[in-house]
């Protein structure tokens, strides 16, 4: 499985930014997906999940009603829709895959893309 995420960038507080992660080599609908981050210094944090068809999702207290994660099976894609960013939001996001939606452990990972806010 590959995994390769884009778009991310620099965006003031406040700005909005959609990451994108393009799955390949295996079937993506039998995979939930996940999006993680890391700041400078800190470990990796959970951000998002949905599960494989879409009709569930998941996401940190520090990012409920901000952040939406969806997903297009036919375009082999999960997206993670961010809004109203904040400064604390700076750090290199990952998306994941699992087999597994509900507290499974993620089999495979993309290389980050970088998010930085400014205040």
């Amino acid at each position: 499985v590959q995994l390769v995420e884009s778009g991310g960038g620099l965006v003031q507080t406040g700005g909005s930014l959609r990451l994108s992660c393009a799955f390949s080599g295996r079937t993506f609908s039998s995979y939930a997906m996940g999006w993680f981050r890391q700041a400078p210094g800190k470990e990796r944090r959970f951000v998002a999940a949905i599960n494989w068809g879409g009709d569930s999702t998941d996401y940190a207290d520090s990012v409920k009603g901000r952040f939406t994660i969806s997903r297009d099976n036919a375009k082999n894609t999960v997206y993670l829709q961010m809004n109203s960013l904040k400064p604390e939001d700076t750090a290199v996001y990952y998306c994941a895959a699992s087999p597994w939606y509900d507290g499974g452990e993620y089999d495979y990972w993309g290389q980050g893309t970088q998010v930085t806010v400014s205040s």
